[in-house]
């Protein structure tokens, strides 16, 4: 019998939009691995529980605790915000876990911030998208700006992670100024914060005005393509079924 490990995406954050496989899960494990603000956000909903955490850019430590734990026997359940093969933790586990030839990962899937945050903003990604991490610790800017690029030229909807934090505070303004040399400035796009959580907030904008938009790590935000309309205050991007 093989040690059993669950990567678990919970969604971004409100219990109700986390998967039932998901929650069975976690109630049933004996430890939970994760970051600290994501196992924060599940402690009040699995009490007495193990938690073990670490802090960012320790993520293979975190992996590794998760398959020591294991290894005692114990049924352990290593948690992502969103999806966890969507910038989450399942690509690295099943890395880590060729080291760990006694050990089954099985990744349970969640609902990513695309498609939490396009549903508070009504239906900015119904036709093709891209889904681009402005974050340059593991891709240099050099390639986050030609995939942005190619975006843009390629028509998709865009949807951002990761626009900006502490030590990247103009990063939204710096992919915006990539994206206006070849999109509009009217280009319609919002931003929803807080997604599934308290304090959740959605504003829309002009591409040109996102570009001086406040935002941060808990920020998603979403650039149209040319069809992208604003319909009774909702961003949509119609597929184009005939009406």
């Amino acid at each position: 019998m093989k040690n059993k490990i669950y990567v678990i995406g919970m969604g971004p954050g409100a219990p109700e939009l986390m998967s039932r496989r998901a929650d069975q899960i976690l109630r049933e494990c004996d430890t939970i691995v994760g970051y600290t603000v994501y196992t924060e956000l599940l402690a009040d909903a699995y009490p007495g529980k193990e938690v073990l955490t670490t802090p960012m850019t320790q993520e293979v430590r975190r992996c590794e605790m998760a398959f020591e734990e294991a290894q005692k026997g114990k049924k352990v359940a290593m948690v992502c915000s969103g999806d966890a093969g969507v910038y989450g933790m399942s690509g690295l586990m099943l890395e880590i876990g060729a080291g760990y030839p006694d050990a089954e990962v099985e990744i349970v899937p969640g609902v990513t911030a695309a498609l939490s945050g396009g549903a508070v903003l009504g239906a900015p990604l119904t036709h093709d998208f891209a889904v681009i991490s402005l974050s340059d610790r593991l891709t240099s800017w050099e390639k986050i700006g030609k995939r942005l690029r190619c975006a843009a030229e390629g028509d998709f909807a865009v949807c951002i992670y990761n626009p900006a934090s502490k030590g990247r505070p103009d990063y939204l303004r710096r992919a915006c100024d990539i994206l206006l040399e070849i999109l509009p400035a009217d280009r319609i796009c919002g931003t929803v914060e807080n997604i599934g959580r308290e304090g959740e907030e959605s504003k829309l904008y002009t591409l040109a005005q996102l570009r001086d938009a406040q935002v941060n790590m808990f920020t998603t935000v979403f650039i149209g393509n040319s069809m992208t309309k604003v319909i009774g205050g909702r961003m949509v991007t119609p597929r184009g079924y005939r009406i």
